[in-house]
């Protein structure tokens, strides 16, 4: 992209980015877009305005056009971008809850992240965001664990006895 514009900024124009540049309050991308085109209207080359302004060339020659397309005001604000990509439906959404809520496969003690993208077919950001918005967090578990043993109950009776009444 050459440059195609010759930036000749009125004097209201100069007035007002000058204004621009000497504002301190203002955000550095104002103040370096307002100076742009300032060393512009000095007849410099593209080269030394990038130098002087500390951005590149294609920067330069964005700014240039900008400011010709649509003045001072184009100089500060920025153009909307188009959305990313659009979030995870519900089903999805819902998917991974209750994947999240049930018995993770096979010996494994709770679902990893990793393990329920896979499942779901996801990224691992995704889950995080999702168990994130939910609150969920499937590593942290605060039921009580049953055991298996059938001799669970004499030997829980056996530990509590002792403490009840230990041996002296």
């Amino acid at each position: 992209m050459a440059q195609t514009v010759c930036v000749t900024p009125s004097a209201a124009d100069l007035t007002r980015l000058s204004a621009i540049v000497a504002d301190r309050g203002r955000p550095l991308k104002h103040i370096q877009r307002a100076r742009i085109v300032l060393l512009s209207a000095k007849r410099l080359c593209v080269l030394d305005v990038a130098q002087q302004a500390g951005v590149s060339r294609p920067a330069v020659w964005r700014w240039q056009q900008r400011y010709a397309e649509e003045g001072v005001e184009g100089l500060l604000r920025d153009k909307t971008r188009p959305p990313g990509k659009p979030p995870h439906s519900t089903d999805t959404v819902a998917e991974v809850f209750a994947l999240t809520c049930s018995e993770p496969p096979g010996e494994a003690t709770h679902w990893t992240g990793r393990a329920l993208a896979q499942a779901v077919g996801i990224s691992l950001r995704s889950v995080q965001r999702i168990w994130d918005a939910h609150r969920l967090q499937p590593h942290r578990v605060r039921s009580f664990k049953r055991s298996n043993d059938p001799a669970f109950a004499e030997k829980v009776e056996d530990i509590v006895g002792l403490y009840m009444d230990p041996p002296r």
